[in-house]
């Protein structure tokens, strides 16, 4: 799957790595659809914190953290790139 959105998909990898502070990984290395919890980046629960207030500050957009949909926004950086869009649509 293309990125819908490469400019977006790209601020939102480098958001990732800057707010989690992953100094040893590159943008590059962080495919649009590998998921971001367990198994793929490996991300936890306080990461997952930091992340959607990183996005919140970054886009000025509002993220309900007990909507039953929000945990699917946060799959991958494909996923998020989609919501900060509609979001910012909205």
């Amino acid at each position: 799957m293309s990125d819908l959105h490469p400019d977006l998909t790209l601020e939102i990898k480098l958001l990732i790595i800057d707010a989690l502070g992953l100094e040893d990984i590159s943008a590059a290395d962080i495919d649009s659809e590998q998921t971001l919890f367990g198994e793929g980046l490996g991300l936890d629960s306080v990461d997952a914190l930091e992340l959607g207030l990183a996005i919140q500050k970054r886009y000025g957009i509002k993220i309900d953290a007990d909507a039953k949909d929000t945990r699917s926004h946060f799959t991958n950086v494909a996923s998020l790139a989609a919501f900060v869009t509609a979001k910012q649509a909205a």
